[in-house]
């Protein structure tokens, strides 16, 4: 990859077929230290009722970043996140008939009429039957609400409310505008539904990506480039199955934590040429666990930051968090608390404490016990250290936090700087907090 032909800041407006695909062309590359700036489109909703797209969401074409290589690591800084959505939906769901997907609603829709895979479909009215085939006209969408809401944002995207039912109709009838869905985007608006089971439900806007990060070594659906969707695939009958080892080719892009937010550093395995940056799937707020299954799915604005970490072999993600979203037990020791801790320390004879700074390891798996052994495996292995040793940290300095039902979980605490040092990470870590 030659670094004269790299550019300073990739503008991205296209989107995937819902594979992350290692054999597709990328993007760029961007220049170590570059920037990348993407028109991002809505997420789980919309792609799950577009049975054309071959996964649970939308993601950017991914980009490569000059001089990355398996082996490396490629630190994102999320410099913004703009909602441009005006409203959208969203709800806990269900699918009602088996017909209409081979195995994997999110993956393999069909058509329960003619049979057509992947077909395209079309618009009629309003409501949950509103997506038709285009060859046949049957009704096709894979999913359908058990309770679900329309919610419109504030001018400021600070605020938000949910509608009743005249209101979430009104939207529904100019789907395309209020969802802001980019131009190249093929989704169908979730806003064509219109639910509207809760009204009047108001509730504060922190957005957020759900999808962030580099291309696995074999074709993922994207939804599923984590380690509890990504257990649907194995032994599914659809082209996309994997066996249990094959899963270890993702890189955990799909993660739904609600820190990587604007502010946070996002340090992501790069395990194919280029690292192939992807962002998607943009949340204007959710709860810890995402535990209706969706939050709210917007289009937006992001712009991000690339640096590459060469020899940094890691198997998923590493978070550098706004300071403020650390847990409390591992949130930077304040000048006063280290003075205080000083005096007792050297009360008990305790000759020099240890210097540390936070770091959080994403650990995902089939189940949240799995993602757990996930998470405090990968920081064990990475900085050295016994897994004991972790357990304690994460328990006397730091915690571990549920980023998404079933499978998706933080590992937070404060580590050793000379740990950080030796691994590469500290000049990050200083950046980002107060230490």
């Amino acid at each position: 990859m030659s670094l004269e032909k790299c550019f300073g800041t990739v503008y991205v407006d296209r989107f995937t077929d819902g594979v992350l695909d290692p054999s597709k062309p990328m993007l760029g590359p961007v220049k170590d230290g570059g920037f990348i700036v993407a028109n991002t489109a809505p997420g789980c909703w919309g792609p799950m009722i577009t049975p054309e797209l071959k996964g649970g969401h939308e993601v950017t074409v991914p980009v490569a970043v000059a001089g990355a290589e398996p082996g490396d690591a490629i630190a994102i800084r999320i410099k913004d996140v703009l909602v441009t959505s005006i409203a959208t939906a969203s709800g806990n769901d269900t699918t009602p008939d088996a017909s209409r997907f081979k195995g994997d609603p999110y993956v393999a829709k069909q058509c329960p009429s003619c049979g057509a895979y992947h077909p395209k479909t079309v618009l009629e009215g309003i409501g949950q039957g509103a997506v038709r085939c285009a060859s046949c006209g049957a009704e096709i969408s894979p999913f359908a609400f058990t309770s679900g809401y329309t919610i419109v944002f504030d001018h400021e995207r600070k605020l938000a409310v949910t509608l009743d039912k005249q209101g979430a109709e009104k939207v529904a009838r100019d789907s395309q505008h209020y969802s802001a869905k980019p131009d190249h985007s093929i989704q169908n608006p979730i806003l064509a539904f219109a639910p509207a089971d809760l009204v009047g439900v108001a509730t504060r806007m922190r957005p957020f990506l759900g999808q962030l990060g580099t291309t696995p070594s074999l074709p993922f659906p994207d939804s599923h480039n984590a380690g509890d969707f990504g257990a649907f695939l194995v032994g599914a009958p659809h082209e996309y199955a994997k066996t249990k080892e094959e899963l270890s080719c993702r890189t955990d892009g799909h993660m739904d934590v609600n820190t990587v937010r604007a502010g946070a550093v996002l340090i992501c395995p790069v395990k194919v040429p280029g690292g192939g940056v992807y962002v998607g799937d943009m949340h204007a707020f959710q709860g810890n666990g995402e535990i209706a299954g969706h939050t709210a799915d917007v289009a937006g604005v992001v712009t991000l930051q690339v640096f590459v970490i060469k020899g940094l072999k890691i198997d998923g993600p590493i978070l550098l968090p706004v300071e403020e979203d650390l847990p409390h037990l591992a949130k930077p020791l304040s000048c006063g608390e280290k003075h205080t801790l000083k005096s007792l320390a050297e009360t008990w004879g305790v000759a020099k404490m240890e210097d540390d700074a936070p770091v959080c390891f994403i650990g995902t798996g089939a189940s949240m016990n799995e993602a757990i052994d996930n998470g405090l495996g990968r920081a064990s292995s990475l900085l050295d250290m016994p897994l004991p040793e972790v357990k304690n940290r994460a328990t006397v300095a730091g915690a571990i936090e549920i980023g998404r039902a079933p499978g998706v979980v933080m590992v937070t605490f404060r580590c050793p700087v000379e740990k950080l040092e030796r691994i590469g990470l500290m000049s990050f870590v200083r950046q980002q907090y107060t230490l």
